[in-house]
């Protein structure tokens, strides 16, 4: 069978290679990412393969053969779900891999900033020596830390911020409170989440409804002094209206990883704003990781072309039998 890349930024795919290879099936690495480009590539697949390129419904409707669709990384945004569906090609996604990774990432901005590190640092470097910091901040023992999300990465997020001392909260609607009671992790509602927040770490897939989670409206209703930290889909975060708030002071601090736009623009005025940690989409990243990554999204393909049981299906509406994806 015929296993289309759509395009990668690895080292190298030689993990990929042998797998299909084991198989009997062929690889075509296409090196492509607009939907234009990749129909030719695409027309016959079995499988497509896909890291950053845009899986449209233009595109997906060529799809004369395909049998899945499997994404690098943990986010799906970036192909279309319902398309997909409608032609009964389930997509998959690898939620299982760098969840230390990200974990440790999203905790070491939201302790950098809430002991004013970066704030410290650059005083200190512009000659200003004072052993009080730049703002009265309180200890993690008398502060909230809550993940907007619930699942792997938000778990295990909490679970290294219980042993810092913080009070433990979370806002996930689709996760019962039997699972927040034996984690020791207290349930909010979305309101609540945000206004008990004292470091808000986002977790959530980016849908239609989670869009924009934090805009104008929502930031306003937060603490002045509040941290957000967001490891998880730019688009959750209305940057803007960030920008913003973090300039007029009623936000404390934000620790960004993703942005609605990669990479951000040069004259994006988030890149100018006080109390602000920016870095690159690295949250995921470990010598370990990637080739995690590469490993579990070739053997999903295979599982996908087998025709057996698949898991970790993101469009599991239009696949009752399948394992859905768990974030």
């Amino acid at each position: 069978m015929k296993i289309v890349l759509t395009e990668h930024g690895f080292p190298n795919i030689d993990q990929e290679r042998a797998l299909f290879a084991a198989a009997g099936h062929e690889l075509i690495v296409a090196q492509c990412k607009t939907p234009a480009e990749l129909i030719p590539f695409c027309r016959d697949a079995d499988a497509l393969l896909v890291q950053w390129a845009s899986i449209t419904r233009e595109l997906i409707a060529t799809l004369d053969k395909c049998k899945v669709i499997v994404r690098y990384g943990i986010g799906f945004d970036s192909v279309d779900l319902q398309a997909a569906g409608e032609r009964k090609i389930p997509v998959c996604n690898v939620p299982d891999y760098c969840i230390d990774e990200v974990s440790d990432h999203a905790l070491a901005l939201a302790l950098a900033l809430a002991r004013q590190i970066p704030q410290t640092d650059a005083a200190v470097r512009a000659g200003t020596w004072k052993i009080m910091p730049p703002s009265p901040f309180a200890a993690f023992r008398d502060l909230t830390f809550a993940t907007a999300g619930f699942g792997r990465i938000a778990r295990s997020v909490l679970t290294r911020a219980r042993v810092f001392g913080f009070k433990l909260a979370a806002y996930d609607p689709f996760v019962d409170d039997a699972t927040f009671a034996a984690a020791g992790v207290r349930k909010l509602g979305a309101a609540e989440l945000l206004r008990e927040a004292d470091i808000l770490s986002l977790h959530l897939p980016l849908t239609e409804e989670t869009k924009y989670f934090l805009n104008r409206d929502s930031l306003a209703t937060m603490r002045k002094d509040a941290i957000i930290v967001n490891t998880a889909r730019g688009a959750l975060i209305d940057t803007s209206a960030l920008a913003t708030a973090l300039t007029q002071r009623a936000i404390g601090g934000a620790g960004l990883d993703v942005f609605e736009t990669e990479p951000l623009a040069a004259d994006h005025p988030l890149r100018h704003t006080p109390n602000t940690l920016l870095t690159s989409h690295t949250a995921w990243y470990s010598g370990g990781s990637v080739p995690e990554l590469q490993r579990k999204s070739a053997e999903a393909v295979l599982a996908g072309l087998r025709g057996g049981a698949l898991a970790n299906v993101v469009n599991q509406r239009f696949f009752p039998n399948a394992n859905p994806s768990s974030p």
